[in-house]
């Protein structure tokens, strides 16, 4: 069973309740996109009525997927013979795409292997069952020596992000998507569902990190799945849009402040910390400058290198320093990169001046102030992405110019807060909680304020709701 079916029930409201769905739904993830990709079926597949196993290479010969030179048609499916014993290794497939740990390794997959032509190229998409990908994700998104709650907390996000987003799919599939307010003087920009017309998610950090089983699960991943088998959160008989990014910088942000202008009660400004209300208003800009160049009491606020390993991948324990961190750039360095990054010649850059802050005290908006022209970009992804050769860790910063010659600053020092766009779940905080004895219910409800956790699907006939 595909989730589309239950979606369409609703597709009016996009409400989905716990009646929608009795049975395990299967996802289409998009692995890679390639000229050419190289695979290896471990165990026997069946294609285009033939059983084929052990290494292939797959490309584009006019809009027709050719594998090892034999036409196939626009796409091609290769299933298992044996769910049970098969998998299937890609090869050189790129991992951190764009962000400062990009790399590429091999990685294995259980389910099927869809073949497609998209814009000349082959696309990989895996299609499985929804509580396999999460035992993946789950093992790709953190460590899979995380702890029994923290790993069920984030199966029950993962899971419920996921039915979300492809419940959003179906909602608006007929609708045309803008994902941008731009005008003369700005560019406002943010990065969602749009780019994703053949699969439901990506498997790489724009969606959620899905390494198929080439992370090593563990007897703990396994039953944090097993133990949350079918839960959502859930408002207001909707499915939550379950948000989650590494380190929140010590509040949470809103919604509306990344992505489309639409608010979510349950994803409110809080402090991740015990005494959640006691923080200062971020989106004024002297608090926020004082909270960012301060280092607060929070869940998050942790060096603990134990509780570290179980959010960060090997490459993620590339970065040091989450909660509060410095760039600096060199007048120089920073014209040249902005206009690489945006492709607008700015000429010498005089300030980087603060328009809008969210509820974390990331920018939003921000404004871009050059000899050549002016103007003010957002979200707060599109200012990570204009700032940094990667990514910035978050658009939570406060700008300080250095060495000031006619009115045109030598040196930027970009002095900034958390890792990621802080909406949500905050993954070292939720870990640190789990390591001081938190249920994962009481993990979740701290970062989703009022939702529930709702069984949608299981071995049982009929759902049942938990409420704390």
């Amino acid at each position: 069973m595909h989730l589309r079916s239950c979606c369409q029930r609703n597709r009016k409201t996009n409400q989905m309740t716990a009646n929608d769905m009795n049975q395990e739904p299967n996802v289409t993830v998009g692995i890679m996109n390639a000229s050419q990709i190289e695979f290896v079926l471990n165990g026997s597949y069946s294609c285009d009525g033939s059983t084929i196993a052990e290494r292939h290479t797959a490309c584009i010969e006019s809009g027709k997927i050719m594998l090892d030179g034999k036409p196939l048609g626009s796409e091609a499916i290769l299933s298992p013979t044996d769910n049970g014993n098969c998998s299937f290794d890609l090869l050189g497939v790129v991992i951190g795409i764009n962000f400062h740990w990009e790399r590429k390794e091999d990685q294995r997959f259980k389910g099927s292997l869809k073949l497609i032509c998209e814009n000349g190229r082959v696309t990989v998409i895996n299609v499985l069952p929804v509580e396999d990908y999460l035992q993946s994700v789950i093992s790709s998104e953190m460590s899979a020596t995380s702890s029994l709650e923290l790993l069920k907390a984030h199966a029950v996000i993962s899971r419920s992000w996921l039915l979300a987003q492809i419940c959003k799919k179906e909602k608006l599939a007929d609708e045309e998507f803008h994902a941008d307010e731009t005008g003369c003087d700005e560019i406002i920009k943010w990065y969602d569902r749009e780019e994703h017309k053949h699969f439901d998610v990506c498997a790489d950090d724009h969606c959620q990190r899905y390494q198929g089983i080439t992370r090593e699960s563990t007897a703990t991943v396994k039953l944090a799945i097993e133990a949350t088998r079918g839960q959502v959160l859930m408002y207001d008989g909707e499915l939550c849009d379950a948000r989650f990014s590494k380190c929140c910088g010590g509040v949470f942000e809103e919604f509306e402040n990344c992505w489309e202008p639409v608010h979510h009660n349950y994803l409110e400004a809080c402090r991740d910390a015990e005494d959640e209300n006691n923080f200062p208003d971020l989106t004024k800009e002297e608090n926020a400058a004082d909270w960012i160049m301060s280092s607060p009491q929070a869940f998050c606020n942790t060096s603990d290198k134990s509780v570290l390993k179980q959010v960060l991948n090997n490459y993620d324990q590339e970065t040091n320093d989450f909660y509060r961190w410095k760039v600096e750039y060199t007048q120089s360095e920073l014209s040249q990169l902005i206009l690489k990054r945006t492709g607008i010649d700015f000429g010498h850059i005089i300030d980087l001046r603060p328009v809008a802050r969210g509820t974390s005290g990331r920018l939003y908006k921000l404004k871009i102030v050059g000899e050549k022209r002016t103007l003010t970009i957002g979200k707060e992804l599109e200012i990570r992405r204009a700032l940094s050769p990667s990514h910035l860790y978050s658009s939570a910063f406060i700008v300080e110019k250095h060495d000031i010659a006619n009115g045109i600053p030598q040196k930027f020092v970009l002095r900034g807060a958390g890792w990621g766009h802080g909406v949500g779940l905050c993954q070292i905080g939720a870990a640190v909680m789990g390591e001081k004895g938190y249920s994962y219910k009481q993990i979740l409800l701290h970062y989703f304020k009022g939702a529930t956790i709702t069984k949608l699907y299981d071995k049982q006939e009929k759902p049942h709701t938990y409420e704390e």
